[in-house]
């Protein structure tokens, strides 16, 4: 921009005119949140409750603090999400043989019917949503979508200079 500016452009000139990732995700995000939310609640499950059975199966998350880390949430926050998902008979905690401190988080049979349901009702309208766009631009929106929430830090943040 600076470049720009000395040979007698503006900045504004310089800026894109892609509107700011967050001002585009974040009103889609909402929509979709209230799409799905008719749907949890038909379950008697939150967001949180939903995040939490996506992420389980039958092979065992070895702690809490892990699948903490892997919906990205604070490891507290999901403890009554999890206390309530026992109750109901959708997740197991078992001691972890190895280490009695530790507990074993995996669905039972009723958690994996259950979120299936759920997933596949929150599909079917994710879908209808998809098919303004072409097969090709669907495909790389969800392929870019996919790609960006696997990144292991999402910040903006540019990395700071490598302590030497």
């Amino acid at each position: 921009m600076a470049e720009n500016a000395a040979q007698g452009g503006s900045a504004s000139e310089a800026r894109s005119t892609r509107p700011d990732l967050a001002a585009m995700m974040v009103p889609l995000g909402r929509a979709l949140m209230d799409a799905e939310r008719p749907i949890l609640d038909a379950h008697a499950l939150s967001m949180w409750a939903y995040t939490v059975l996506l992420h389980l199966d039958e092979t065992p998350i070895r702690t809490q603090a892990a699948l903490a880390e892997a919906v990205r949430a604070d490891k507290t926050r999901i403890i009554a999400v999890l206390d309530d998902l026992e109750t109901r008979g959708l997740i197991r905690r078992l001691p972890d043989p190895g280490d009695r401190r530790v507990r074993l988080l995996s669905l039972t049979a009723e958690g994996r019917r259950l979120r299936d349901e759920v997933q596949s009702a929150v599909q079917d309208g994710e879908e209808r949503l998809l098919a303004a766009l072409s097969p090709r631009d669907r495909a790389g929106f969800v392929e870019g979508l996919r790609t960006l929430s696997a990144l292991p830090d999402l910040t903006l943040t540019p990395p700071g200079p490598d302590p030497a």
